[in-house]
C-alpha cells in the first residue's frame, strides 16, 4: 500500500458541526488516499467526535488561522507531494484531487493546479460560479486575487521554499502565498469546478475588507520589483475602488439571492 501523497489541513474552531463533517465527507469522497490533520481547540467535543469518528489527529489551535495552517503543515512528510488546506465550511467537488494532483503529475515544472469555485449559500445552494481561468494568474500581481483557494493544490517543495505562509497577515496570507509561489514556478487551470466556498453574507465586516484591502497591497508591495514600486500609484487607487465596490456588490447580490 502506498503512501499518501496528499496532504490536507482543515482549520476549525468547532462552532460548525455539520459543515465539519461535510468538508471532512468532501475529502473522504474524492477515491484518492490523502493524510487530513484538523487544527482547532482541544476542548472543542466536535472536533474530538469527528477525530475518532473519521480516524484524524487534531493539533491545538495555536491562535490564528495562517498559524493553524502553518502548524498542520508541520506534517509534512517526504511521500507528500502536495498540500491545501481547507476551512471548516470549504468543500471540495467530486473529482477535484484526481484533477488538481493529474494536472502537478503531467507538469513538473507547474506549482500550482487551480479550478473554478461555487459559491453555496448556508443551506449549500448555488449562488454562482467563480470561474477567472487563465485570466487569474495574469492579474495576481496588481489586482483582485480570482484564484480560489479552497481547491488548489500547492507542490510541497514550492511550499517549502516559500516557507509557508506569513503569520503577520490576518486575511491576505492567501494572496501573499500565491504571490510568492508565483516567483518559484507557473500555476494551471483545471478547467473545471473543484471546490465550493460557503458564502456568509455578514461574515466579513466593514472594518474586515479594509483589512484584507490594505494587507492585499502591501503583499502585493512586497512581491514587485523596485522598478514596478516607483509606478504602483497608477493601479493601486483604482483596484481599492474597483474591490471595494466588487465586495459591495457580491455581498448584495448575495442578500438578494438568500432571500429568494
Amino acid at each position: 500500500m502506498t503512501s499518501p501523497r496528499v496532504l490536507l489541513v482543515v482549520a476549525t474552531l468547532g462552532q460548525r458541526p455539520e459543515f465539519l463533517r461535510q468538508t471532512l465527507d468532501s475529502i473522504r469522497s474524492q477515491g484518492v488516499e490523502t493524510d487530513v490533520v484538523i487544527v482547532a481547540p482541544l476542548s472543542s467535543e466536535t472536533v474530538q467526535q469527528a477525530s475518532k469518528e473519521y480516524g484524524i489527529p487534531v493539533l491545538a489551535d495555536p491562535g490564528s488561522l495562517p498559524g493553524a495552517i502553518n502548524l498542520g503543515a508541520g506534517e509534512l512528510k517526504d511521500h507528500h507531494d502536495y498540500i491545501n488546506w481547507l476551512n471548516d465550511d470549504d468543500l471540495l467537488e467530486p473529482g477535484s484531487l484526481l484533477a488538481t494532483m493529474k494536472a502537478l503529475d503531467e507538469n513538473p515544472q507547474v506549482v500550482v493546479a487551480y479550478g473554478a469555485c461555487r459559491y453555496i449559500d448556508p443551506d449549500g445552494r448555488e449562488l454562482w460560479v467563480s470561474k477567472a481561468g487563465k485570466w487569474a494568474t495574469r492579474v495576481l500581481g496588481w489586482g483582485p486575487d480570482l484564484i480560489p483557494q479552497p481547491g488548489m493544490l500547492v507542490r510541497s517543495d514550492a511550499w517549502r521554499t516559500v516557507g509557508g505562509l506569513d503569520e503577520s497577515f490576518k486575511l491576505a496570507f492567501d494572496l501573499d502565498l500565491l504571490l510568492k509561489l508565483k516567483k518559484v514556478g507557473p500555476f494551471t487551470d483545471v478547467g473545471q469546478i473543484v471546490s465550493s466556498f460557503r458564502w456568509h453574507p455578514d461574515s466579513l465586516t466593514v472594518d474586515d475588507r479594509n483589512t484584507n484591502i490594505a494587507e492585499s497591497e502591501r503583499a502585493k508591495r512586497a512581491a514587485l520589483s523596485n522598478t514596478a514600486k516607483k509606478f504602483k500609484w497608477m493601479w493601486e487607487a483604482p483596484v481599492r475602488v474597483a474591490t471595494r465596490f466588487a465586495a459591495n456588490e457580491v455581498q448584495r447580490r448575495a442578500k438578494k439571492l438568500l432571500a429568494n
